[in-house]
């Protein structure tokens, strides 16, 4: 969480600061010569989160390590599209919200200076000159556009944070943001300070735009991640019906290009439904090139996919992504998994057995599995993955055992502060265990939770 939020600050004081280089200052502080400078300013803005959050959509995998993982990545595309949402409706309140008040007969509308002349027959025109005067002339035109677009960019912004909105629908829907995107570039193109275009924050800007542009096109063709999926059929099928929990083996086609325990892959069962993320619950096996994902009944989609999926139906699977992959230099590791949260940590566990039988040093590693009375069935395989990885298993059932919580946890592990803990399950209990641990001494790089909400 620390790089994202670094790199959002670091985009909004860093937008600002180049604005801050190119800006005019008017020479009295009227409420209009205001206006003009806030229109300006926020607009600049507007475009420059929104383009990395369109450039961000496209899954650029070189960030990863940057971001800590495309979990990381997306939220910062969450933030950036919540921070473009109110930049927008600011610069849509400073532009309409004077003529309304004019209107309103609550403001006198100020004279207008001389226009620039227009070109004659003798008048020989700069090339920025001739541009300048093509822009002008596009003004009406660019704020109608930018004006509609801002207002349907805005309902698919809205829809895409409610949480009761289906995530088919979300999906289908949101990738429209594109076209509002680029409707918002030709709008932002015109009506920016022509000055700007000379200056760093015109070069930042531009560039920006046309990473954006490239990346709405990807999104509209849908070619986002289209170099990383693999094609696939599924091989088995086991649903644990007390748990409402469905085990999905796939057999892959050549080109994948292996995984880490820990990492996810976005799963297309149906075209209609599109892709949804699961987390990857087997180590890799060239060889096999098979693939588990083991998914809980939680919402609409997974709810069915019980009686939708079939053996030998074919699928496609995108990544690997995430950054959740067990590396750091601490001697001991502390796990959490809560409910379908166990999931990385069976493929770490497989992962791991792999290693010893190949003699490979192991790191002290205690696993608590937070979970309603298991199917014996899994609970058995649970136990036989950790003796094989030599893991501390601690089942922690609920309703059954003590809640845990991080006094339990250093009260069990005597070294917990030699160790990192790596959490997966719901957020909530996610971050009532990162603040009591790292309020009672546990370095806050050392906790890590990945963030496995992808709206």
């Amino acid at each position: 969480m620390k790089n994202i939020k670094l790199a959002l600050w670091a985009i909004l004081l860093g937008l600002t600061g180049l604005w801050l280089l190119a800006a005019v200052w008017p020479e009295s502080a009227t409420f209009f010569a205001i206006r003009g400078v806030m229109v300006q300013y926020s607009g600049v803005m507007g475009m420059g989160v929104m383009s990395i959050a369109m450039f961000l959509a496209i899954r650029p995998r070189w960030l990863e390590p940057l971001l800590g993982g495309l979990d990381k990545s997306y939220r910062l595309h969450k933030w950036l599209g919540i921070a473009g949402l109110i930049i927008a409706t600011t610069h849509w309140l400073w532009a309409k919200g004077p003529k309304w008040m004019v209107g309103w007969g609550l403001l006198e509308r100020p004279q207008r200076g001389p226009r620039p002349g227009g070109a004659t027959e003798q008048t020989v025109l700069s090339w920025s000159e001739s541009i300048q005067q093509l822009f002008r002339s596009q003004r009406g035109l660019a704020e109608s556009i930018g004006e509609w677009a801002f207002y349907g960019a805005a309902i698919l912004m809205i829809l895409a944070l409610i949480k009761l909105f289906p995530y088919h629908w979300f999906a289908k829907t949101h990738k429209w943001i594109a076209v509002a995107y680029l409707a918002l570039v030709f709008h932002a193109t015109i009506l920016v300070d022509f000055s700007y275009w000379s200056q760093p924050v015109g070069w930042v800007t531009a560039l920006l735009m046309v990473a954006g542009t490239v990346s709405a096109v990807l999104v509209l063709l849908g070619r986002v991640g289209a170099t990383h999926r693999v094609k696939g059929t599924i091989e088995t099928l086991e649903y644990h019906d007390e748990l409402r929990v469905l085990e999905t083996t796939i057999k892959l086609n050549e080109g994948w290009p292996g995984h880490q325990a820990g990492q996810f892959a976005f799963v297309n069962f149906d075209d209609k439904e599109g892709r949804h993320p699961f987390t990857i619950a087997s180590d890799w096996n060239p060889e096999n090139r098979n693939i588990l994902f083991i998914s809980k009944a939680l919402g609409d989609y997974t709810e069915l996919m019980p009686e939708h999926l079939h053996v030998q139906t074919a699928v496609s699977v995108e990544g690997p992504y995430g950054r959740f992959t067990f590396d750091d230099t601490n001697p001991r590791q502390i796990w959490v998994g809560a409910g379908i949260g166990i999931t990385p940590f069976i493929a770490r566990m497989k992962e791991l057995a792999q290693a010893a039988q190949q003699g490979a040093e192991a790191k002290v590693v205690t696993l608590f599995c937070c979970t309603p009375e298991p199917d014996p069935a899994i609970r058995e395989k649970l136990e036989a993955d950790a003796r094989a990885a030599n893991i501390q298993l601690h089942m922690v059932v609920d309703g059954k055992d003590e809640r845990l919580t991080g006094e339990r946890i250093r009260a069990l592990i005597p070294e917990w502060l030699s160790a990192s803990v790596w959490f997966c399950g719901p957020a909530g209990f996610g971050q009532s265990l990162r603040s009591d641990m790292t309020r009672n001494g546990l370095a806050e790089q050392a906790f890590h939770q990945e963030l496995f909400n992808m709206r």
